[in-house]
């Protein structure tokens, strides 16, 4: 008998159009498996990018020693600022002004507008050196704080869980019981800080009754090391210093997060399993509805083996059509989304890593979820086949 290579490719392609309802019923269901798979992965990304972004290589943070790696519980004397300038020459230096940030650092709760609940959000007590410093850091609206003024990063709204326009400029805050004036926006490229309260560092040490700071960041001149800063940390046991490089207090908390990280690489794995099971179920529909017809197409010489290549051409073309329907919908209404966390807040990433990942779940999807429904019904013998109704 003869024998038949493949089935034409427009033949995959028209049984999709035969069946409207299903085809869109299972392009739905695919489309919205993707789109989970996008959301878990756009959060892995952002998180990643704010906390790889924040950090400066040539930045050192200098704070108290028992604070471990929470800045909010570092406690450091006013005149640390003071002594690091004077016993360093590693510290940068233009236009006769040193590139030192003396900050206060403090996490509290935060009301905005008329509401009473407020949000907690993070609050950082700052000089005019402090852009010196953190070089990312972008005025986009208004102007830096005055007096009894307070300037919000991008994504603050987000941190404390209100709308934008409860910050906008010229709208009043709360923040220990004092009110604060909005003057401007900030954006800092990604990195931490956007959801972040900037405010001058002697309102903000006057409004909490404390005459000590939380942190030093110090900018080193090009080619210098933050070993010299560690030096004088270590040889100073006095202050009860310690110092570490920007780049390596951001990686260490990196290792805080990777637990979640995993967590999210699970989601995205159940989320597609769970697609493949949803996947198999639809393909099932679909070709117990066809059992008769893939009979007739072995009957008149077509191998099975052409046949199941055809049904996995279907699935992938479906599968194929969800995951670019679900990266434009993920890239243009998701990406750069701001999500609540821990740390602050940051942005869905819906990048090229990204959208690789999903849309090759997809095609996995399409694939996987078409085999076994297709081998099932090429192993019923021809013949009682022809005979299903």
């Amino acid at each position: 008998m003869f024998r038949r290579q493949l089935l034409p490719w427009e033949y995959g392609v028209r049984n999709l159009i035969r069946r409207p309802i299903r085809t869109a019923l299972t392009l739905g269901a695919l489309t919205t498996v993707i789109l989970l798979i996008f959301v878990v992965v756009g959060f892995i990304r952002g998180l990643e990018k704010s906390l790889a972004v924040s950090g400066d290589p040539a930045a050192v943070l200098v704070y108290s020693l028992g604070a471990e790696d929470n800045m909010e519980n570092s406690a450091i004397p006013a005149r640390t600022p003071a002594l690091l300038t004077a016993s360093l020459e590693s510290v940068q230096k233009r236009f006769g002004m040193l590139h030192v940030s003396p900050e206060l650092y403090l996490g509290t709760r935060i009301q905005t507008g008329d509401e009473s609940k407020g949000g907690l959000g993070l609050i950082r007590g700052v000089t005019q050196t402090a852009p010196l410093v953190r070089r990312g850091v972008r005025i986009i609206k208004g102007t830096w704080p005055g007096p009894g003024e307070v300037i919000v990063g991008k994504l603050v709204a987000a941190k404390l869980g209100c709308k934008p326009s409860n910050v906008e400029i010229g709208q009043e805050v709360t923040i220990e019981k004092q009110k604060w004036r909005v003057s401007g926006q900030f954006s800092a490229g990604g990195a931490a800080y956007e959801s972040e309260i900037w405010c001058r560092l002697p309102d903000f040490q006057q409004s909490l009754k404390r005459q000590d700071l939380s942190v030093v960041a110090i900018l080193l001149k090009p080619g210098a090391s933050s070993a010299d800063v560690e030096l004088f940390c270590k040889e100073r046991t006095d202050l009860e210093l310690q110092a570490i490089s920007e780049t390596s207090y951001y990686q260490s908390l990196q290792k805080h997060y990777k637990p979640m990280r995993i967590l999210a690489w699970i989601v995205v794995f159940l989320v597609s399993g769970a697609g493949v099971f949803a996947g198999l179920n639809m393909m099932y529909g679909a070709i117990a509805g066809r059992v008769r017809e893939i009979a007739t197409l072995q009957a008149i010489g077509y191998r099975r083996r052409a046949i199941l290549i055809s049904i996995i051409q279907e699935g992938t073309l479906l599968a194929a059509a969800g995951a670019l329907l679900a990266g434009f919908i993920a890239y243009i209404f998701l990406n750069g989304i701001a999500v609540r966390f821990t740390m602050g807040a940051f942005a869905l990433r819906i990048d090229g890593v990204s959208l690789l990942l999903g849309c090759g779940v997809g095609l996995l999807l399409g694939v996987i979820g078409a085999i076994p429904p297709a081998i099932k019904a090429l192993r019923l013998p021809v013949a009682e086949s022809l005979k299903s109704i």
